[in-house]
């Protein structure tokens, strides 16, 4: 049951991301045919006699260009920026599955061990197995209280703000991939636009191309779609950062809020009143 849901999660998570950066490299392929098209000379235009205009056909017009020429012609700095695109799509796999509230906070495990430990049926040593065999990070945290059980509550809450900090972090592991893909992706894309008026001033430069687009409209293109590129990249990574890290927030408030009930009950205070309410 777990596998399929993790296996429908990650399916969920490809249709929240690919669909941005396929409407980006199709939005790139439109741009780039729009650019390449050959431009009109003067004398032809002169001597061609005006046409009636003709209805215009409906239809779709069907790409005639792939995601492969579209890398060639904007340089080896898109190969760079579809690469962050495929590490961006592994780690927010990996993210939706190590973040599922399932694992982090398995609620038969909390509602067991917490009425249990309200009972009175379990002792130090029982909590702190059943804490080691369940292994998911609400267990990490009640295993810090129980390792301070029948101390000061001082103690036993000072254990509690250790195990969060070392379960926080393991949380918010590989959250800096996506702060860097959208840092990195801008940069990227606007690299290879500089590299791309560099061409087009070069073209400039060695011939007399002004006024002739089509000298000129392959740097353009390539500084195009360099910067498209980069965007298409960086919108979904910062989307996604913001996303899990509000993700992790709010089940760090949940495994702290559970872990505050696992220290009024094991603390010191707790245990003397129980005694002297059963004697």
């Amino acid at each position: 049951m777990k596998n399929r849901l993790s296996l429908s999660i990650s399916w969920f998570a490809m249709l929240l991301v690919l669909p941005t950066i396929a409407w980006s490299l199709s939005a790139l392929q439109d741009l780039a045919r729009a650019e390449n098209l050959p431009a009109p000379s003067a004398k032809a235009a002169v001597a061609q006699a005006p046409e009636p205009a003709k209805p215009a056909k409906t239809g779709s017009i069907i790409p005639t260009r792939d995601l492969s020429r579209i890398l060639q012609d904007a340089g080896p700095l898109m190969y760079a920026i579809v690469c962050c695109s495929f590490l961006l799509v592994a780690f927010v796999l990996e993210r939706i599955v190590s973040l599922r509230g399932s694992r982090v906070i398995p609620k038969p495990f909390v509602k067991r061990f917490m009425e249990q430990l309200r009972e009175g049926r379990l002792n130090r040593e029982q909590a702190l197995t059943l804490c080691q065999e369940n292994g998911s990070p609400v267990a990490q945290v009640f295993a810090g209280a129980v390792r301070k059980w029948g101390r000061p509550g001082v103690e036993v809450e000072q254990a509690v703000i250790d195990a969060g900090e070392r379960v926080t972090n393991g949380l918010r592991r590989y959250l800096r991939v996506f702060y860097g893909v959208a840092t990195v992706g801008p940069l990227l894309g606007l690299m290879g636009t500089v590299l791309g008026m560099i061409q087009t001033f070069n073209v400039i430069a060695a011939a007399d191309a002004l006024g002739r687009a089509e000298l000129l409209a392959g740097g353009i293109a390539k500084a195009l779609l360099n910067t498209a590129g980069g965007l298409a990249v960086a919108i979904p990574a910062s989307i996604l950062y913001v996303f899990f890290v509000s993700r992790v927030d709010r089940l760090v408030l949940q495994i702290d809020t559970l872990a505050q009930e696992v220290v009024n009950v094991v603390s010191a205070e707790e245990l003397h009143d129980r005694k002297s309410r059963a004697a």
